[in-house]
């Protein structure tokens, strides 16, 4: 086993098992779910609909068009050329995951979609409203690694899944945003 998957694995096992306690065994599992991001979105459609008058129909276009290209990036281009074996489902890793979700997803574990898509959502949105939300839109990036943690916390993806993950959804969507600020908000 390469340093870097051991790493890897032992840095699961700390954030899955070791770190574990009562009250995050209850929220992560939710905080994963899309049901939970729904309020934050449309804060965000009503909010952009008041205060950006000029633009905010490319904003919310970008908006839409962004979590299904970041996906399509992650679940179908990347996981589809590289595979690798989610730690829920590893025969090997059966004695040490804390598994908690009610299903076993039977995709690739490489990238995380969920960081993919929460990255590049957080990027746009920190990028295109900074200057509604100042310092407090570093929020977003918060909300997004809250996300990233609990995929590695309820045992469905190792750090390196994520931070990967974290990584391309960034880029991703500061490369929307760079876009939009420069076409639409001359910035």
């Amino acid at each position: 086993m390469v340093l870097s998957e051991k790493l890897d694995k032992s840095l699961f096992e700390l954030i899955n098992g070791d770190w574990h306690n009562n009250f995050f065994d209850y929220c992560l599992p939710l905080v994963r779910s899309p049901q939970l991001w729904i309020p934050l979105y449309l804060f965000l459609l009503i909010f952009v609909s008041i205060n950006m008058k000029e633009n905010k129909w490319w904003w919310i276009l970008f908006f839409g068009i962004l979590p299904v290209f970041t996906d399509f990036i992650s679940s179908d281009l990347i996981k589809e050329h590289f595979y690798r074996l989610r730690p829920c489902n590893d025969p090997n890793m059966n004695d040490s995951v804390r598994f908690l979700l009610s299903y076993k997803p039977q995709s690739s574990s490489f990238t995380s979609s969920h960081a993919t898509n929460h990255f590049a959502l957080a990027a746009f949105f920190y990028f295109t409203l900074k200057k509604y939300f100042n310092k407090w839109g570093l929020l977003f990036f918060c909300w997004a690694f809250m996300i990233c943690y609990a995929q590695v916390y309820v045992g469905v993806h190792y750090p390196f899944d994520v931070i990967c993950g974290g990584i391309i959804g960034f880029s991703i969507g500061y490369g929307f945003a760079r876009f939009f600020n420069l076409k639409f908000q001359q910035v």
